[in-house]
């Protein structure tokens, strides 16, 4: 076939966390809603995103780092309670909203 092929190619993101490339699907979409970080892992919800490993470490790097704000090109700290839940549960749950 003239040197086409038949793998389809996977969007790439990169953690805000670690820094480190990973194809989307394997990544958490974060978004800002009202001064909080709030996961979304249907990757629905409107507005900026940004994209985190379902890990802790990334997230405590993130934090520290102060990524999220700078990555939804906001000011100031945001809260990572519900977000930090998310992570903390696992990539198997999901939020009941």
């Amino acid at each position: 076939m003239s040197g086409r092929t038949h793998v389809r190619a996977c969007p790439e993101r990169t953690c805000v966390g670690c820094r480190k490339r990973a194809a989307k699907h394997e990544l958490l979409r974060v978004i800002a809603v009202a001064g909080a970080c709030v996961p979304d892992p249907r990757s629905s919800l409107p507005g900026r995103g940004a994209y985190l490993h379902p890990d802790p470490g990334c997230l405590d790097l993130a934090v520290r780092r102060r990524a999220f704000p700078r990555a939804f090109r906001l000011t100031g700290p945001l809260d990572t309670g519900a977000l930090r839940e998310q992570v903390v549960a696992g990539p198997d749950s999901t939020s009941a909203s």
